[in-house]
C-alpha cells in the first residue's frame, strides 16, 4: 500500500463489500488489465495478487494505470480539509485541484508563500507526503477533470480542453495518449458504452451515510424567494459566477442556474447547469462539492460527534455556499434575529438590488447583488429596507472588503487570516466571523461559542462550561454546531 492509513487486507475486504465508506479514500489498481477502480466498483471481483493499492489517483496513474470506464475515479470524493496529518501537503494538494477547476495557471511559487513556506520545501514535503510531484499530481487532477467533462457534458473537445488548463489541443491529446493510452475523442465513446443508462449532468460521488433531509431542510429554511429553492431532493438556484479572484475588475463573469439532485441509492449527487455555465463547469462543480461537503469522511467526524450530549445522527454535513459574499451578508443581517426575520430582510435586498434572470423556473428569477453593487449603493436605500444602520455599516464594509481584495472568502485558504480580517470589519463580532467561516471556508472547527442556539441545547448560558464541554469534539466542532442546532429544532 502507497500513502494509504489502512492495510493491504482491509483495503481487498472494502473492495469485497463494495464499501461505499472507503470511497475516495483508496484506489486498486489491476495488473491483468492495467485499470484502477473505485472500492466500489461493480466489475467483476479481481484476484487479490493482481491488485496494487493506492492512496491517490495520482499515485495510481504513476503507476501507469489508467482511469476504469466503468466506476469512474474522476467521480469519487475527495478528502477534507483536516482528514490527515500532512496538512500543508495536503493543503497545497487541495489548492491544485481547486487550480485545475478554475481553469487558472499554477504558480509553485505564490502557491508556497500563501502557505508560508519556500517553493522548495513545498515540492519536497509534496513530494513526500502524495507520492508524486506537485506537476504530476496537476496533470492527473487536469486529466481526470478533463474525462468528467468528455463524459457527462457535451462541451467540445477544444472547450474541454481549455477548460482543464492545457494550453493547446496538440498538448491536450498527447497527454491522453500517454496517461490513457487513446485520445479524448475515444475515451468519449468508450465512456458512453461503459455507461449507457447513466443520468445527463455531471456525477458527484460522496461517502455515506449523508443526512440528506437535515441538509436540505438547512437550505429550505434559508432559501432565498428568487435565488434558490428546494424541491424533494433537488437545491435549485441562480447563479452569477465570476472566474477568478473577486476583486478583479477584468474576471469574466457568467450568470445561469443549476440544480443539484440528490440520489441517495448511488451515494451520489447529480449536477445540472444551464448552457451557459458550460465553460465553467469544472469551477462550479469544484464549488458544489465543498457547498454540499461531498468529501467529509463520517468514518472520521461520527465518533467524535458521539461524545455530544444529544442523541447520535449518522453523517452530519456542514452546509458551504456557492457565492461566499451572498452567505457572508445573510449571516451579517442574521445578527441578533430569527431565521425567518434574516430570510425576510434578503429577499428584500435581493429584490431591490438583485439583476433579473430567465431561468426555466418561474420561482428563480433573481442573482444575488455581487459585492460591488451593494458597496456603492446608497446606505440610505439599503437602510429603507428595514436594516439598521448598524448593520448596513457592516454590510457595506464587508463588501467593500471583498470587491477590493482585502478579504478572499475561500476554502482551503488561511482561515486565522481571514477570521482576523473579519474580526476588524465594523459590526463583525466573534459570532458572526465564526459562522461566515463555517459556512465560506469550510471551516471544521468554527466554534461560535455565544450562539443562542448553541446555549440553549447544552442547557448552559456559561461560556466556560460550554468550551470545556467542547474540548473533546475538537477538529470538528463545526459539525457539532451542525448537530446541535438539528436537535434544538426536531428534539431528535
Amino acid at each position: 500500500m502507497q500513502a494509504m492509513d489502512i492495510s493491504d487486507d482491509t483495503a481487498y475486504s472494502a473492495m469485497q463489500a463494495h464499501d461505499a465508506r472507503f470511497d475516495g479514500r483508496f484506489f486498486v489498481g489491476v495488473t491483468s488489465t492495467g485499470v484502477y477502480c473505485r472500492p466500489v466498483c461493480r466489475v467483476r471481483l479481481p484476484r487479490r495478487e493482481n491488485c496494487r493499492f493506492f492512496g491517490s489517483r495520482a499515485l495510481a496513474e504513476a503507476a501507469r494505470f489508467r482511469p476504469c470506464m466503468k466506476c469512474r475515479p474522476e467521480i469519487a470524493p475527495g478528502l477534507s480539509a483536516m482528514d490527515s496529518s500532512r496538512v500543508l501537503a495536503d493543503a497545497a494538494a487541495r489548492q491544485i485541484e481547486r487550480t485545475v477547476h478554475s481553469g487558472e495557471p499554477l504558480h509553485m511559487p505564490a502557491l508556497a508563500a500563501r502557505l508560508g513556506v519556500t517553493d522548495r520545501h513545498l515540492r519536497r514535503i509534496f513530494q513526500a507526503a502524495q507520492g508524486v510531484s506537485p506537476h504530476d499530481y496537476l496533470t492527473t487532477q487536469r486529466l481526470l477533470l478533463a474525462k468528467q467533462l468528455l463524459t457527462d457534458t457535451p462541451q467540445s473537445i477544444t472547450q474541454v480542453a481549455l477548460a482543464c488548463g492545457f494550453g493547446s489541443l496538440r498538448r491536450f491529446n498527447a497527454a491522453f495518449a500517454q496517461h490513457y493510452r487513446l485520445n479524448p475523442t475515444q475515451l468519449r465513446q468508450a465512456g458512453t458504452v461503459a455507461a449507457p443508462q447513466a443520468p445527463r449532468g455531471l456525477r458527484l460521488a460522496y461517502r455515506p451515510p449523508y443526512d440528506v433531509p437535515s441538509m436540505l431542510k438547512f437550505f429550505a429554511q434559508r432559501a432565498m424567494p428568487g435565488v434558490e429553492a428546494v424541491d424533494g431532493l433537488a437545491l435549485r438556484r441562480t447563479v452569477c459566477w465570476r472566474s477568478g479572484n473577486s476583486a478583479d475588475r477584468h474576471a469574466a463573469v457568467t450568470t445561469g442556474w443549476l440544480t443539484a439532485q440528490f440520489v441517495p441509492e448511488r451515494f451520489e449527487v447529480h449536477l445540472q447547469l444551464s448552457p451557459s455555465l458550460q465553460a465553467a463547469s469544472g469551477a462550479v462543480l469544484q464549488q458544489v462539492r465543498q457547498m454540499l461537503d461531498l468529501d467529509a469522511d463520517p468514518a472520521v467526524i461520527d465518533p467524535v460527534l458521539g461524545l455530544l450530549p444529544v442523541p447520535a445522527l449518522p453523517g452530519v454535513r456542514l452546509p458551504g455556499c456557492l457565492d461566499a459574499f451572498e452567505v457572508a451578508v445573510r449571516v451579517i443581517l442574521g445578527q441578533q434575529v430569527t431565521v425567518k426575520a434574516a430570510r425576510t430582510l434578503v429577499q428584500r435586498l435581493v429584490q431591490r438590488f438583485g439583476t433579473p434572470i430567465e431561468t426555466p423556473w418561474p420561482e428563480l428569477d433573481r442573482l444575488f447583488p455581487d459585492a460591488e453593487t451593494l458597496a456603492k449603493a446608497d446606505p440610505a436605500h439599503i437602510g429603507e429596507l428595514g436594516i439598521v444602520r448598524q448593520r448596513v455599516g457592516a454590510l457595506q464594509a464587508l463588501a467593500r472588503a471583498i470587491s477590493d481584495g482585502q478579504i478572499v472568502l475561500q476554502a482551503g485558504g488561511d482561515q486565522q487570516a481571514t477570521l482576523n480580517a473579519l474580526r476588524a470589519l465594523p459590526g463583525v463580532g466573534e459570532w458572526t466571523a465564526q459562522v461566515i467561516a463555517l459556512r465560506t471556508l469550510s471551516h471544521a472547527d468554527a466554534w461560535p461559542v455565544s450562539d443562542i442556539g448553541l446555549m440553549n441545547a447544552l442547557g448552559t448560558r456559561n461560556i466556560k462550561t460550554i468550551e470545556a464541554m467542547a474540548a473533546p469534539w475538537r477538529p470538528w466542532r463545526g459539525y457539532a454546531v451542525m448537530r446541535l442546532w438539528h436537535h434544538l429544532e426536531t428534539g431528535t
